[in-house]
């Protein structure tokens, strides 16, 4: 219990008046009143202002010297950890700046100038003004409803790029949660399908894969599974070597020239994947550097064979829109795992800190979680080898 009472420092004289456990209350020959508190660290003695009694009342001073004195017993540093709190909570249009100067030099100049226009045109408006700590799933929701049904692909695109701003500011301090992605998509009527619906529902994806098992093997449907598979990016497909692959890990290591950001990247290569990868390479008994889905004539595969494929399925969506399937379904049916494991499946950048949050191992065994998942959602009665 402290030994300083509510009236008491009110009426208390110039000097310096403790409190207990090292909290002090300063009095000025002035008048003004400011709370100090002193700790041992590492040895030494250290002395923090924590603000004057106008800003903080003898409880919460008692609140804020409790709060720091555990951080320096966890060895953190108390006065960065008092400055964090003083730091101004930017607006998501302010975070969304800072995110990208920290983030585009991860990204291809195309994806950056992207990222910016899109936000400025749909999301600034709206949302720009907002403290990014109250940016909810309610304020999304609102925010994408007129585009949602309108512009579907870029409504799409905006909400992932407002996780991005949302997540990267939870890595800086600035919000205690993650970006609520998956109540906002349960918020937000259906997309219609049609000519410019470029993803298929994710619902509809084990149909196709079963249509696909039962169409003769050809290397351009086999690397179309393989992209429903990984919910990998068709050119990484196209360009993916077998010296890429470590079948005994489950891993698929992409270098960093095959990446769109430019940044290697690891795939953790769900039960249908390997097995369609362990037929090929019993088929064709490869060499390392050799594609693993090379066209007729050597090379890759064009884009347009994995587009013919399902053309010849008269699947009327686009081979690039299956990492939308993915995404929207890691939103809505597996909400024990967090967005930015979801991005960092599909390789969109992840800020480090927040990889760091769940740590490196556990965010990589969260991966195949969810890719496994995935993998077994859109095979379901299929045999993943034929």
């Amino acid at each position: 219990m402290g030994r300083l009472t509510a009236i008491g420092v009110r009426n208390a004289k110039p000097g310096r008046h403790g409190d207990g456990n090292g909290l002090y209350l300063l009095v000025k020959n002035s008048g003004s009143r400011s709370w100090l508190l002193r700790l041992q660290r590492d040895g030494k003695r250290r002395d923090i202002g924590l603000g004057s009694m106008a800003a903080l009342s003898l409880a919460e001073a008692r609140e804020k010297a409790a709060e720091l004195r555990k951080h320096a017993l966890n060895g953190r540093d108390p006065i960065t950890e008092r400055d964090r709190d003083r730091r101004p909570i930017p607006t998501f249009k302010e975070a969304t700046k800072a995110a990208y100067d920290d983030l585009r030099s991860g990204w291809s100049p195309k994806h950056a100038s992207a990222f910016l226009a899109s936000l400025e045109e749909h999301a600034f408006g709206p949302i720009g003004n907002r403290r990014v700590d109250t940016i909810d799933a309610a304020v999304i929701r609102d925010m994408l409803a007129p585009i949602w049904t309108k512009i579907p692909s870029m409504a799409r695109k905006v909400r992932q790029r407002i996780g991005t701003v949302l997540n990267y500011a939870q890595s800086k301090g600035w919000r205690a949660n993650e970006a609520p992605l998956k109540a906002v998509t349960l918020g937000l009527a259906r997309q219609a399908s049609g000519n410019n619906f470029a993803a298929m529902p994710y619902a509809e994806v084990p149909s196709l894969v079963a249509d696909l098992m039962g169409r003769p093997q050809t290397t351009g449907r086999d690397a179309l599974m393989f992209l429903l598979f990984t919910a990998a990016r068709s050119g990484e497909v196209r360009s993916a070597r077998w010296s890429h692959i470590d079948l005994d890990s489950g891993n698929w290591n992409r270098p960093a020239d095959l990446m769109k950001n430019r940044l290697a990247h690891t795939i953790t290569l769900n039960e249908p994947a390997i097995n369609l990868l362990r037929r090929r390479l019993d088929e064709i008994a490869p060499k390392p550097q050799d594609l693993i889905f090379p066209a007729r004539k050597g090379g890759q595969l064009s884009d347009m064979t994995l587009t013919k494929v399902l053309r010849s399925a008269e699947v009327p969506f686009t081979v690039h829109g299956f990492r939308s399937s993915f995404r929207d379904w890691a939103a809505e049916m597996m909400p024990t795992i967090p967005d930015p494991v979801a991005e960092a499946a599909l390789a969109h950048v992840v800020p480090d800190k927040v990889i760091a949050a769940y740590k490196r191992t556990s965010f990589l065994a969260l991966r195949r979680e969810l890719l496994a998942a995935w993998g077994a959602a859109i095979t379901v009665s299929c045999s993943v080898g034929g």
